[in-house]
């Protein structure tokens, strides 16, 4: 399929010529489209996997998944915080180019402005849902949201502030609210990431017969620090603790290691019950299993990143550009479709989902998609295209750029003050650590990247990002 390039001047195409472009394209008449999940952990790092290194805890049923799929060693997320990361995911347009740019008081607007992969399929005859953390707004009370912008179902939070919390005293289903009435945000009786596991069982047992593309967007292991007993529990007394109190914001904690390292668990069990349902009802075989994270790791609420290796040989973390905020653990699983135990260093990011899902459905990406279809290497068969660059945008801590064209990276922090502050330029082949500011010795790149750094956004109306307020 003959991938459609984006328009630098036409940035915003209207509906009818979008999914006008959803047409089969490299499906034939008797072939079944394949079913498309991606499964979304929200602050887990690069280290935080066994795939991935991780050796004081085991994640089982996710290193499953990569032994029996694909992993992407070099693959990063939309942004370093929840909102922007999760619209590149959605829009297939990187923090240049998507409006949700930030955390904060902005959403998707209404179509045919950010068109979502779950409408592009859902045309296409997919049937489509969202389970969890909604990536469509930071803040919003629409509970029908997720409908308009191409969910069929939806169960789960709209806000992400209220998805801090693990026994929520109200999710929405569908534009009404489900109440709990024996939680109180902190505590309860009901753990929120039993009923998104639960909910994403029976959905895609409802819907094993037509071809779906659901998100499962988990919380673990954001803050707060919460996880069933049966998880925290078997870790109590490994570790040295210190208490996390109760604060303004976050819930006490008296075991913060060994409820961290539930938590993730508690994600791997759910991996794992859908792989295992997916088997159960025989359309392993037709399904697409997409499992990453919307950032680097947070150490908020008590959590301790570096005592788990948290960014494995990385720089940073979750608010951070460097490659420990944005660089994600990412793995695909496909029984039959994908050759198992691959490992590949191409080097992509969130907003090729979107060509890849709209491919593997047999339909033509949007035209202002800034990714690339990563089939050919899921497939191993054809030449699989490369990115000239990968770009991000950060608003927080002064403003942040960062672009990363071959092996090198350039990052640029407190933009806002100074649009042309120096840039810091790493070789990340032989210094993935970002530990040596290499801008002094090659002018001519640093020239590139902020070049490139200026090229590759378009200025949006309602944050600070170079010195002024963007008109």
């Amino acid at each position: 399929m003959t991938r459609v390039t984006r328009s630098t001047m036409n940035r915003i195409a209207p509906l009818s010529i979008l999914l006008s472009l959803v047409v089969f394209a490299g499906l034939s008449a008797d072939e079944t489209k394949p079913n498309i999940i991606f499964i979304l952990a929200d602050d887990l790092g690069y280290g935080d996997v066994g795939f991935m290194g991780q050796s004081r805890f085991e994640t089982p049923c996710l290193d499953r998944m990569a032994r029996e799929g694909i992993v992407f060693t070099q693959f990063y997320s939309g942004s370093t915080v929840c909102a922007p990361s999760r619209a590149c995911l959605l829009t297939g347009q990187h923090t240049g180019h998507v409006f949700q740019r930030f955390n904060g008081e902005i959403c998707f607007r209404a179509d045919p402005q950010d068109v979502t992969i779950a409408a592009l399929l859902q045309q296409a005859g997919y049937h489509t849902a969202m389970i969890g953390k909604s990536g469509l707004a930071c803040r919003s009370n629409d509970g029908l949201l997720p409908r308009n912008k191409g969910f069929d179902y939806f169960y789960g939070f709209l806000g992400h502030r209220a998805a801090h919390r693990y026994y929520p005293k109200t999710l929405w289903q569908n534009g009404e609210q489900v109440r709990f009435d024996n939680n109180s945000g902190k505590q309860g009786d009901v753990y929120s990431g039993e009923v998104f596991l639960e909910q994403s069982l029976r959905w895609i047992e409802d819907h094993q017969k037509s071809p779906f593309f659901l998100h499962v967007s988990l919380q673990q292991p954001h803050a707060d620090l919460a996880a069933p007993a049966g998880f925290r529990d078997r870790h109590v007394g490994a570790f040295d603790e210190t208490p996390f109190p109760d604060g303004e914001h976050y819930r006490a904690e008296s075991h913060p290691k060994a409820t961290f390292v539930g938590m993730v668990q508690y994600l791997d069990h759910s991996v794992g019950h859908i792989l295992d349902k997916l088997v159960e009802l025989g359309i392993d075989d037709n399904t697409y299993v997409f499992f990453s994270s919307d950032n680097g790791p947070h150490f908020e609420g008590g959590a301790h990143p570096d005592h788990f290796d948290s960014n494995g040989p990385l720089r940073g973390g979750k608010r951070d550009l460097y490659e420990g905020g944005i660089r994600v653990p990412f793995v695909v699983w496909a029984p039959g479709r994908i050759t198992a135990g691959h490992r590949s260093d191409h080097a992509g990011a969130f907003w090729d989902f979107v060509p890849t899902a709209c491919e593997l459905a047999g339909i033509a990406s949007p035209e202002n998609t800034d990714g690339i279809s990563l089939v050919p290497t899921l497939h191993d068969s054809g030449s699989q295209p490369a990115h000239d660059h990968l770009y991000w945008e950060f608003y927080e801590q002064g403003g942040k750029q960062a672009v990363r064209f071959g092996d090198w990276k350039a990052v640029r922090l407190q933009v806002s003050e100074n649009p042309q502050r120096p840039l810091e330029l790493y070789n990340l082949a032989d210094d993935v650590g970002e530990t040596r500011n290499v801008a002094a010795d090659y002018p001519d790149l640093v020239e590139d990247a902020a070049r490139l750094m200026q090229q590759l956004r378009t200025p949006h109306p309602h944050r600070l990002l170079i010195g002024s307020a963007e008109k």
